[in-house]
């Protein structure tokens, strides 16, 4: 079967399933609520991470979206039925992760604008340039997606959303930052912190906005690989 009718069988399945529409607008109202309370107690050191504060709490329901759009082909057979209409597994993981990565982006980067306009407007003259702003919307956009094919790729591997949940979320609650305090310089590697990066005015650290990014592009990639070979090679 060609990719383009197995992308829109995904499509489907996503688009219809209350949970994953739920999490998409969860996304978008975490990051700004969070963003605006963060935002209206800022200081001048990073204005540009005052506006998009919120975004550690708006990647936990990417994370959500992507662990819950993958582990509901794992539940009462799903995945059997999705198979023996694509046998190549190849092609429907590509096309799962792409159907994941598309809606995910499209509102990241909408969440960002929204949170950057909303950011300026608290923050008045005081709040980041238009160009640092702009650079922190498409970062904001960018991260998220990246983290819900993390998380996808991730439950692949486990084939569970629970116990997917049950490792992201301390890890980003907890362990993330337990080991930032210890070690600014190997925080800043993980998937959660790389991305980060661009949304800071400044980061002292050995990565750039966009070599931040791509260190978090590569935790995703890698996390598909697994998940793709975790596909493969497993009965369904």
């Amino acid at each position: 079967m060609p990719f383009a009718p197995v992308l829109h069988a995904e499509w489907i399945k996503i688009r219809t399933l209350r949970s994953l529409v739920g999490s998409l607008v969860a996304v978008l109202l975490a990051t700004v609520a969070f963003s605006a309370l963060a935002s209206a107690d800022a200081d001048d050191a990073d204005p540009l991470f005052s506006v998009f504060f919120g975004v550690n709490f708006g990647q936990i329901a990417a994370i959500a979206f992507g662990t819950t759009a993958v582990a509901s082909e794992f539940r009462g057979g799903a995945l059997r039925l999705t198979l023996s209409a694509v046998p190549d597994r190849r092609r429907w993981f590509a096309a799962k992760a792409t159907a994941i990565a598309l809606p995910v982006l499209a509102t990241g980067l909408l969440t960002g604008l929204v949170t950057l306009l909303v950011g300026k407007s608290v923050l008045g003259d005081s709040g980041p340039t238009w160009t640092e702003g702009l650079r922190g919307a498409v970062g904001c956009g960018l991260q998220l997606t990246l983290m819900a094919l993390f998380a996808a790729g991730l439950t692949a591997v486990l084939r569970s959303g629970v116990a997917t949940l049950s490792v992201l979320i301390p890890f980003l609650l907890i362990v993330s930052f337990v080991i930032g305090d210890m070690s600014s310089g190997v925080a800043d590697l993980l998937p959660d912190r790389a991305g980060q990066v661009a949304l800071h005015s400044t980061h002292d650290g050995a990565l750039g906005p966009w070599t931040g990014l791509a260190v978090a592009a590569l935790w995703a990639a890698a996390a598909l690989s697994a998940g793709a070979w975790s596909v493969r090679r497993r009965d369904a």
